[in-house]
C-alpha cells in the first residue's frame, strides 16, 4: 500500500533494488511497471529507453542534474531516503519540480516517517512509501497536521505575509 494524493492506494510498480554483486550493466530488468536506479538507467539506457512502464529511482545523494534531457519521460520519479534524518532528499524534489517542471509522480521511499509526509508534501512529493513498521493509516493523517503554513514552497509559491492581508500598524 502507498498514499497517494491524499488516498491509500495499492502499489502498481515494483522497485528494482541491485541485490549484493550484480551490477547495473547486467541486471535483468523486469517487464511491467519498474521502478529502476539511476545506475541501471544509466547504463541500460539505450535497451530501456524504449519502455513506457519504465520509473526511476534516485539515492539522496544523486542530482537533478543527473537527467535532464530525461526527467519528463519517466511516468514515475521516486526518491529513496536512506535514513530519514537525510534531507537531500527534500532539495532533489524540489528541484524536480520547480526546476525541472516535473509533473509526474514524485514518490518519497525507504526511511519515510509519519512525522514527514506534511514536509515532504510541501516540497512536492505527492506519493509515499512509508517503512514497513509504521502504520499506514496513522500515517496518512500526518499530511495534515497543519493547517497554515508560512515559508513559500512548491506547494504554495507566497509565503503568509504575501497571502494575508494586513491592517495598517497603529
Amino acid at each position: 500500500m502507498l498514499i497517494k494524493n491524499n488516498a491509500l492506494v495499492a502499489d502498481e510498480w515494483i522497485v528494482l533494488r541491485l541485490k549484493e554483486g550484480e551490477a547495473a550493466d547486467s541486471v535483468t530488468v523486469p517487464a511491467g511497471n519498474v521502478i529502476v536506479p539511476l545506475p541501471v538507467w544509466n547504463c541500460q539506457h539505450e535497451a530501456l529507453q524504449g519502455r513506457k512502464e519504465l520509473g526511476l529511482w534516485l539515492a539522496g545523494f544523486e542530482r537533478a542534474e543527473d537527467i535532464p534531457d530525461d526527467v519528463h519521460r519517466f511516468p514515475v520519479i521516486a526518491v529513496d531516503f536512506h535514513k530519514y534524518t537525510d534531507g537531500r532528499g527534500y532539495t532533489l524534489a524540489y528541484r524536480l519540480r520547480n526546476q525541472y517542471g516535473y509533473r509526474g509522480e514524485l514518490r518519497a521511499m525507504g526511511d519515510i516517517l509519519r512525522d514527514q509526509l506534511f514536509y515532504l508534501k510541501r516540497v512536492g512529493f505527492d506519493t509515499f512509501a512509508v517503512r514497513a513498521d509504521t502504520d499506514i493509516r496513522d500515517a496518512l493523517k500526518g499530511l495534515s497536521d497543519f493547517s497554515l503554513t508560512y515559508q513559500a514552497s512548491t506547494d504554495n509559491a507566497q509565503p503568509l505575509y504575501r497571502r494575508e492581508k494586513r491592517g495598517a500598524a497603529r
